[in-house]
Parts: C-alpha cells; sequence; structure tokens
C-alpha cells in the first residue's frame, strides 16, 4: 500500500491533483477541502497522506489502482471511517468533504442531519444512516470545531459572506476567521462584503491599508 506521497504539485482541478515524483507523475484523487487548502501551491513541493484501492469490478477483470491523498493521517483516518456508512463509497465520500472533517465531525456527533445535507451528494436518507452508523466515533474528529463554529456565527452577515468567499477562493477557515476579524479592526466603516474581501487580500500581503 502507498501510504504516502511526497513531489511537486504539477497540476491541480477541482477532484484531482498530479504529482511529480522524480520521473514519475502520479494522480491523487482528493476531497474538496484538500483541493482549497492545495489552491496557489502549484509548482511547489507538497507531501500527502494517500490510501491505495483498486476501482472496479473483479468479475470484469478491469480494475483500476486509484491514490486517494490527504493532508494528515488523521484525516485520512477519518474518511476510512466516513466511507464506511453503508452505500457511501470513496467517490461520494469524496465529493462530500468540501469542509474541514472538524465540523463534518461535528455535525455527526451532534445529529446535525441539516448540516449533513448540505454537502455535495448527501441527502436526508444519507445524512440520517451516516448519524446512526457513525455518532459517537467522531468525537476525536470533532475537538476543536465548535469554538470555530461560534466564532463564525457572531459575525455579521455581510463578513459571513465574505468568509465564505475566502473559503471558497482556497482560504483556510480559521485563517481567513482571523483576517476578518483584524480588517474588522482596523477598518470598522467597511460594512460590505465587496469591500472587505480585497481589504483582506491586501492585508495578507503586508499592504498597509
Amino acid at each position: 500500500m502507498i501510504a504516502g506521497i511526497e513531489g511537486r504539485l504539477v497540476k491541480l482541478d477541482t477532484e484531482t491533483a498530479l504529482v511529480q515524483v522524480g520521473a514519475i507523475t502520479y494522480e491523487v484523487m482528493l476531497p474538496g477541502y484538500c483541493v482549497s487548502a492545495l489552491a496557489g501551491q502549484i509548482g511547489t513541493e507538497i507531501t500527502l497522506c494517500t490510501m491505495e484501492y483498486y476501482e472496479g469490478s473483479l468479475g470484469g477483470g478491469n480494475l483500476i489502482p486509484r491514490l486517494v491523498g490527504f493532508l494528515t493521517a488523521t484525516e485520512r483516518e477519518f474518511f476510512s471511517t466516513f466511507i464506511s456508512v453503508k452505500g457511501m463509497g470513496i467517490r461520494k465520500g469524496l465529493r462530500a468533504l468540501n469542509i474541514p472533517i472538524q465540523d463534518i465531525a461535528a455535525a455527526v456527533e451532534t445529529g446535525d442531519e441539516k448540516m449533513l445535507m448540505t454537502l455535495p451528494g448527501i441527502g436526508r436518507r444519507m445524512a440520517q444512516q451516516t448519524v446512526a452508523e457513525l455518532k459517537g466515533k467522531l468525537q476525536t474528529f470533532a475537538l476543536g470545531a465548535e469554538p470555530a463554529r461560534a466564532a463564525a456565527t457572531q459575525f455579521k452577515p455581510f463578513q459571513a459572506e465574505a468568509l465564505e468567499i475566502l473559503i471558497a477562493w482556497g482560504e483556510k477557515r480559521n485563517e481567513a476567521m482571523e483576517l476578518i476579524e483584524l480588517a474588522a479592526q482596523k477598518h470598522p466603516d467597511v460594512q460590505t462584503a465587496e469591500e472587505l474581501v480585497p481589504l483582506i487580500y491586501r492585508l495578507k500581503q503586508g499592504v498597509e491599508v
């Protein structure tokens, strides 16, 4: 089993990355939150924890080896538990993970089916199934999620909108929240996401504003 890969990120799209290791380039399937985290890192050296599986039918004689990548071993462990839900599967599980695993784990542990239904490909029945099978098993992964979520709920509507824009553009949630708070301190007069987002990027780049 290939448990990890370290190399140069040469291409990134919505579901996969190409990682060059020496003369060989590997295609690695990624969950959405990993794609966001790696945005802007093309051409740099990255390290991924991986799991390997074979896709296809044994009876059909067409088994294709696949690599799935994660930022940490903890995320890989979470994914292995997450896809154990009946009917989930690897591809559906990858599509569903478009937000940090801490938030998903916290939703399962609190029985928040509505939140789970906002994940791509997760309908009401799958959300109910996930809570029924995994509640009580994800407490370790959920640690740290609630304080971040609580802080986000204190944002004004335009700040929450800016947060979602920043996350969609590849920023990490906690870092984006810190930048929004810093911008609010420096510029309390800003009242729209359209004004706030460019200001945040100037702050991030170290431009005095």
